[in-house]
């Protein structure tokens, strides 16, 4: 078998199945690309058996069809450090042995049988199906990736919850300290439908999908879903289990609202947290009108630190504790200039939005308070 196509593309595509790839398998074949031909494409396969990762290429030419498995570290760095122009593939399949010729020279090696290449199980065909912008959802992914768990009790809590529902799609990930709820009005569905996304096939989605106008479209059942995008599709295995209910944790009443910078709460907070506990983190918020104090302390260390921020508050003065890098973490998946924090007292959680919402959707982030020891 002989084929041709363009080093750059094969470079970059293998360089895009690769995050697929675990370090350590339970599988030789798995370490393996496999390559397929079928009437001049060249069909790439990655594989650790719950998240398959396919992605195709028109060859410039090709004289047969065919099947083989090759060491992934083996082409990427055969491939990688070639400048852009036309290499060849030449493929015995009695022997799997490979030659890659290439405009100064050539590689030798072997590939492997590729029957021995795992299938993921084919999606149901009564699945649904939802389609979103690729930018909206690396955006939802991004600002929601960072809130999921790593729990071996519930397992549910450690993936992005997919809510589609008449009113919206919501997407929404928690860790019982913290939550992220995002709201994509556009989305919406009669019939309610859900899913959970596990970690890494959404950490994956978040480095390839293009943050442009083009449409993904995700097909789900019960167990498995394939989302289909420009870099080509993603099979995933699903977390199976019932989502708890994330609602029921967000206030609708938090009648003290306090407006400020972002970034200014953002540089406070890493200027004071140091000064923490290294075993709690905890920072206090001291509220009053058209002011805000950030400080922690370190009793066993005798350490400690404070600073005043001005801001937009006029009600009843109170003290808060926090998780300093959980706040921390919410601000910095936050992108508007002013976020607004709504809160009740000192012991319910604290809602913290953006002032300027991306049209159509709807953030919500809520961090549960820390007990103060006044």
């Amino acid at each position: 078998m002989r084929l041709t196509l363009s080093s750059a593309v094969l470079s970059n595509r293998l360089l895009t199945l690769s995050k697929v790839l675990n370090s350590k398998n339970s599988l030789q074949i798995l370490e393996c690309i496999l390559f397929e031909v079928n009437n001049g494409v060249l069909t790439l396969t990655a594989s650790d058996k719950e998240n398959e990762m396919k992605t195709q290429i028109q060859l410039d030419e090709s004289d047969a069809d065919g099947k083989f498995a090759i060491s992934s570290r083996t082409i990427i760095d055969a491939v990688k450090e070639l400048p852009e122009q036309p290499i060849t593939l030449e493929i015995d399949m009695a022997t799997y042995n490979v030659k890659v010729i290439y405009q100064n020279g050539d590689y030798n090696f072997t590939a492997q049988n590729a029957d021995e290449f795992p299938q993921v199980q084919a999606i149901e065909e009564n699945a649904a199906t939802i389609k979103i912008g690729s930018a909206v959802l690396t955006d939802n992914i991004t600002r929601t990736l960072f809130a999921t768990a790593n729990e071996e009790i519930r397992p549910v809590m450690n993936g992005i919850y997919f809510d589609l529902t008449p009113e919206a799609l919501s997407i929404v990930a928690s860790d019982g300290h913290k939550l992220v709820r995002n709201k994509v009005f556009s989305i919406k569905d009669e019939n309610a439908k859900s899913f959970i996304l596990p970690k890494k096939p959404a950490t994956i989605l978040k480095n390839v999908l293009a943050k442009d106008d083009s449409e993904v479209e995700i097909v789900f059942d019960n167990k498995n879903a394939k989302i289909k995008a420009d870099f080509g599709t993603l099979t995933c295995r699903l977390i199976e289990g019932r989502y708890p209910n994330y609602s029921s944790v967000i206030p609708t009443n938090n009648p003290c609202q306090l407006t400020i910078d972002r970034r200014t709460l953002l540089g406070t907070l890493r200027r004071v947290l140091p000064f923490a506990s290294e075993s709690s983190q905890l920072v206090r918020l001291r509220l009053s009108m058209g002011q805000l104090e950030v400080s922690s302390e370190d009793i066993d260390f005798y350490t400690s630190a404070k600073e005043s921020i001005v801001c937009d508050y006029a009600s009843n003065a109170m003290s808060i504790g926090f998780k300093g890098t959980s706040l921390l973490d919410i601000l910095n998946n936050l992108t508007s200039d002013e976020v607004i924090l709504e809160l009740a007292d000192p012991s319910r959680p604290c809602i913290i939005t953006p002032v300027e919402q991306p049209e159509g959707q709807d953030i919500l982030m809520l961090i549960m308070p820390m007990l103060l020891n006044d």
